[in-house]
Order: C-alpha cells, then sequence, then structure tokens
C-alpha cells in the first residue's frame, strides 16, 4: 500500500477505507439496488462501496449528491466544484480537495484558480466571482453561525440569484458532510 497523504495536491489519490466496502459479487439486492445510482461512468468508489453497507442511507445520499452536484440551472458546475473545493480545504479533506480542484480545472480551465488556493490558502487572492464563492465556503464550513446578511449581500453583488446560492450552500454542506464521513472511515493515499 502507498503512504498516505497529508498535504492539498493535484495529483490523482486513492481512497483507502478502514471499514470494509461491500464487495460486489457479495452485495445484496437492496446494496445492488443502491449502487445502481452513483454518477460515475468508471468504477464504483472505495468511499460510495463503503457507504453501500448501510444500503437504506445510500440509496438517499447519492440521488441527494447527484442532484446538488449535477443537475442543470443553477449556479455553473464549476462555481459548485468551488464550494465543494472551499469546504473540503478548511475540513482538510485532501482527498475531496484533490478531485474538486481537478473538476474545476476540467469545467472551467482556469488551474491558476486552484494554484492560488493551494499557494495561499485561505489567504488566496482570486478573481471577484471565485473569491466570493470561495469565501463564503470557508466561512460556513468554519463559522455557519456567522454567515448572514453580509455574505448574501457579497453573493447578490456578484450576480447570483437565490437558485444559484442555495446550489452553492448545498454543495458546501454536502462536502461539510462528506469530508467528515471520509475523514472518519478512510484516507487518502497516492496512486500506485
Amino acid at each position: 500500500m502507498s503512504e498516505a497523504v497529508h498535504e492539498f495536491t493535484l495529483e490523482p489519490l486513492d481512497w483507502q477505507p478502514y471499514v470494509r466496502p461491500v464487495k460486489l459479487d457479495e452485495a445484496t439486492t437492496e446494496q445492488l439496488e443502491a449502487l445502481k445510482v452513483t454518477p460515475s461512468n468508471t468504477k464504483v468508489s472505495n468511499y460510495v462501496l463503503v457507504l453501500a453497507n448501510e444500503a437504506e442511507m445510500l440509496a438517499e445520499r447519492t440521488p441527494l449528491f447527484n442532484d446538488i452536484m449535477y443537475s442543470e440551472g443553477g449556479l455553473s458546475r464549476g462555481g459548485r466544484e468551488i464550494g465543494a473545493l472551499a469546504a473540503s480545504f478548511v475540513n482538510r479533506c485532501i482527498y475531496c480537495a484533490s478531485v474538486h480542484a481537478n473538476r474545476y480545472i476540467q469545467l472551467e480551465k482556469r488551474p491558476e484558480v486552484v494554484d492560488e488556493i493551494y499557494r495561499r490558502g485561505l489567504d488566496a487572492d482570486l478573481p471577484d466571482f471565485e473569491q466570493a464563492l470561495f469565501n463564503f465556503g470557508a466561512d460556513l464550513t468554519a463559522h455557519p453561525d456567522n454567515v448572514g446578511v453580509y455574505q448574501f449581500y457579497h453573493l447578490r453583488e456578484i450576480g447570483l440569484d437565490d437558485l444559484e446560492i442555495l446550489d452553492l450552500i448545498h454543495s458546501i454542506a454536502i462536502f461539510g458532510w462528506a469530508n467528515r464521513l471520509m475523514h472518519t472511515l478512510g484516507e487518502p493515499h497516492l496512486k500506485a
């Protein structure tokens, strides 16, 4: 097994669980049914296979995740990825940060935004739009009780409407939850 990763990176990572993932050839009917709604066209991740140990939860979680991150309309996919990256950065979820940073770069073709976040962290100096999304994600993750009128005013000033703001909140929130699960259930490793 490769060594655990403890610093933010754009390198491809594996996530190694502490809990035994469900083996597809041993999965129950309920587990297989819950696994059918994964959004990826690649293999099912170890994380999802660990979550499949609780098939009922996974069957609820995955459609919600898909809607938050992949639905049409509202905030752009890149904007949702910045929100998820901010949550993952604050929570120090190395694996999720790598995934969302790379997706943002793939979608928006702006590696300099991620480079600045990785170089300067919460002190990153980003273009106004990305700065507002990232700051809101960091604030909502670190201090949800302090998010209020000022932050919403700032998001509206950069042009977000209510649906876009709601999409941003949802992407930040679901990754606040996912980050904590990933920390508890496993750790990131460089791909072998």
